[in-house]
């Protein structure tokens, strides 16, 4: 290709990208949606959900009334427990876990004191409403953490042994450490991953929307006898479409993300957004295959979800792939998602460089050519 052909080429690719960015810019209520998607709707994500355990409402029926008990009652307390008040029996106990008004109740036996100081063991229960997993598990672990602990001090009491004595004795230490969100603080996950949804969202939705109103309104058939190329019909749609995205982007992480959540990032912000543009790319590949076989908007906008939800599941934000059976780890790599959310995670948290996330770099930089080369030979197939 000569000098010539080549600014010719590039000319056109420029205007049709001014064109795309003006037909987008004329529909305001799509502008809407987008400016929500990127302020609104990461800042209820990273806000409203809380992935910890604060303040679980909790009930005890005390069948001993001892000052055991009294004390065992008082361990449950916040910040991770609010105790509730007391019951008298086991129907209301379920009565109230199943209306969802509580999420544990703390059962204390007959004889809890007496057995303890003869040194019998002590079975206490502790129904937990695990209808909600995570909390259920948290309630459960801090439950049993709670009444060993009290049992360790109950039994140091009951033989004399005295503060400096307990620390004199040999004993293992659990210490950990967590690294890169040492406070946990879910905001900072919460709201990275609705940054990253949202952006799949509308990389995939926004160029296919825009190819198949070409052909709501007729003109594809004009675009496709034009002097243009299907290459150049279709990438300026990319291009405009994915500045708006990285604008977006740009908006929602130093407007919304570090500012409200003051998450720190580590790595190196040119790299995020060199990442973030390869994956719009890529799942832009998705969204212009979308458009290919679609006749509407609204088949446009059925078949967007049909496979939005497994890049969405398959991408290890809410299931690691540790955990997944090995048919599903397969079906993550080929998952734009799963590639992004890694690196994503990578650089902002942990500060890593090319060097660590080139593997994954490479295995988005592979779907981004085949899917966007698979929407083109589609388009072409539509008029050949």
């Amino acid at each position: 290709m000569n000098r010539h052909a080549l600014v010719l080429w590039f000319g056109r690719v420029i205007a049709m990208t001014v064109k795309e960015l003006k037909q987008l810019f004329r529909d305001p209520a799509l502008l809407v949606i987008i400016a929500y998607f990127f302020t609104a709707d990461v800042y209820l994500a990273g806000s409203g959900i809380n992935l910890s355990l604060n303040n679980a409402p909790v009930m005890v029926i005390d069948r001993d009334h001892s000052a055991a008990s009294r004390d065992l009652i008082h361990s449950f307390r916040q910040p991770y427990f609010t105790m509730r008040g007391e019951i008298n029996r086991s129907t209301q106990a379920s009565e109230r876990l199943n209306k969802g008004e509580i999420l544990a109740v703390l059962d204390i036996p007959e004889n809890f004191q007496r057995h303890l100081l003869q040194g019998q063991p002590v079975a206490v229960q502790f129904q937990v409403d695990s209808s909600n997993t995570v909390l259920g598990t948290l309630a459960s672990a801090y439950a049993m953490e709670i009444t060993a602990g009290f049992g360790q001090d109950f039994v140091a009491q009951r033989l004399g042994i005295t503060d400096g004595q307990m620390a004199s004795l040999p004993i293992i230490q659990n210490r950990h450490r967590v690294l890169y969100n040492p406070n946990r603080i879910d905001g900072w996950f919460m709201s990275i991953s609705e940054l990253l949804t949202v952006t799949t969202i509308l990389s995939m939705m926004l160029p296919a929307a825009a190819a198949v109103r070409e052909k709501e309104r007729g003109t594809i058939e004009q675009l496709a006898v034009s002097p243009l190329s299907a290459l150049q019909i279709l990438l300026p749609k990319v291009i405009a479409m994915g500045m708006v995205i990285l604008l977006g982007v740009a908006v929602c992480l130093f407007l919304i993300i570090v500012p409200i959540f003051h998450l720190p990032i580590k790595g190196s912000v040119g790299l995020f957004f060199a990442v973030t543009a390869l994956y719009v790319f890529t799942t832009s590949g998705i969204g212009l295959f979308i458009a290919t076989i679609s006749r509407n908007l609204a088949q446009m906008a059925m078949l967007g979800i049909l496979l939005l939800m497994p890049i969405l599941l398959l991408s290890g934000a809410w299931t690691p792939p540790e955990a997944m059976p090995q048919v599903m780890r397969w079906g993550m790599t080929v998952s734009p998602l799963y590639y992004y959310n890694d690196m994503s995670y990578a650089i902002l948290f942990k500060g890593a460089g090319i060097n660590i996330i080139w593997d994954s770099l490479l295995g988005l930089s592979a779907l981004g050519l085949a899917f966007f080369n698979f929407g083109v030979w589609r388009f072409r197939r539509q008029f050949a």
